[in-house]
């Protein structure tokens, strides 16, 4: 059957995969007329193989579908844009074997992986992608090693407004297509081999496979993750679970006491300050019925730009050094190497990222 529909010789590109709409499926369909003049460019064929699913609650991927099916049924696109139907292990095996150019155009930053670029390179399928997911780590591995290991849609730029961000990512994928892509393919040797697309082919799976497989997926997720989780399970057990009732009473207590805390501005001891002294901050903060030692009080110094943010920022903590009733004084001394603003800010000391305190600002 993909004999009569396909061709054995043409430039094929694959994009197999969830229909999910950040991952934009169409984005190489949105200029019909360009797509059209790049398929059917009589010496250089290309065809397009898609294939994927849609969650059934996901109307917006299944809109993508229909799109690609919509446009395959043109008579200029029969036989040259191809939805499969099914899409399971098998079929996308013979995929990657099969396709050329593997398609993986995710909204950045919204790709978590991508998985199936892998396998595609694993099989000498070049990758080309927008530098989202594991590609981005894997366009830079290139780059750092000074080897071509496939096509990057774009540079990374991000855009606030999404149909923007698709018309500039899709031209530049046009562009890649139409400048690099089906040019490399198809300037051939005497044997009829296209000598830089092998290359490329070779660089990708010499330099990305070994980095960009299932054995690195499964420990950096067994290491860090499982085994962790593992460990805190067994120490948060003993004792039947004491450590996790105080933790629970802790964050409790914070829940219900936090909103009470109050930061007064900052203050100096000193009206002036030269570049390179010292300077002594103090911030009065209400604890309510927490301790000092139950907070972690800290100021936040860095040089101040044009635009009046905070650039180059370090954190340094404060220490309680005087207590009244309704109050509690925290206070620093640190070098002033030139000006600065300051922010406040009080965090949980027991159970750390808890909550946050409100903070206060000021410039010195």
């Amino acid at each position: 059957m993909a004999e009569e529909v396909l061709n054995a010789d043409a430039l094929t590109i694959g994009f197999g995969r969830r229909f999910a709409s950040y991952k934009r499926a169409t984005l190489l369909l949105r200029d019909p007329e360009r797509l059209d003049r790049i398929i059917n460019d009589p010496q250089h064929p290309v065809q397009i193989i898609f294939a994927g699913k849609a969650h059934p609650k996901d109307e917006d991927g299944k809109k993508l579908i229909e799109a690609i099916v919509g446009l395959s049924k043109r008579p200029q696109f029969r036989r040259k844009v191809v939805f499969l139907e099914n899409y399971d292990m098998g079929v996308a095996r013979y995929m990657v074997q099969g396709c050329d150019v593997w398609l993986n155009t995710p909204l950045r930053p919204l790709e978590a992986s991508g998985t199936s670029g892998m396998k595609a390179q694993a099989n000498g399928v070049i990758n080309v992608s927008t530098l989202d997911g594991w590609w981005d780590e894997a366009w830079n591995l290139g780059v750092a090693t000074g080897c071509e290991v496939g096509w990057a849609i774009g540079k990374g730029e991000a855009y606030d407004d999404p149909a923007h961000q698709d018309e500039v990512e899709a031209d530049a994928l046009y562009e890649l297509v139409e400048r690099e892509i089906v040019p490399t393919f198809y300037k051939r040797r005497v044997d009829g081999l296209p000598p830089k697309w092998v290359a490329r082919m070779k660089a990708s799976i010499a330099k990305l496979c070994p980095e960009f497989n299932m054995h690195r997926a499964v420990m950096q997720y067994a290491d860090p993750y499982y085994a962790t989780a593992h460990s805190n399970y067994w120490a948060l057990s003993e004792q039947d679970g004491a450590k996790v009732k105080q933790l629970a009473g802790a964050i409790g207590t914070l829940e219900s006491v936090w909103p009470q805390l109050r930061i007064e501005p900052i203050s100096t001891t000193d009206s002036e300050v030269n570049q390179g002294e010292a300077i002594h901050l103090s911030a009065r903060i209400t604890l309510g019925n927490l301790l000092p030692d139950d907070v972690l009080a800290e100021t936040l110094l860095g040089r101040v730009n044009s635009s009046g943010e905070i650039v180059e920022p370090v954190i340094v903590p404060m220490h309680a050094r005087k207590q009244s009733e309704s109050a509690t004084i925290f206070l620093r001394r640190t070098c002033n190497a030139r000006p600065t603003a300051v922010c406040m800010a009080m965090r949980s000391e027991s159970c750390r990222g808890s909550a946050d305190a409100s903070a206060d600002s000021g410039r010195v």
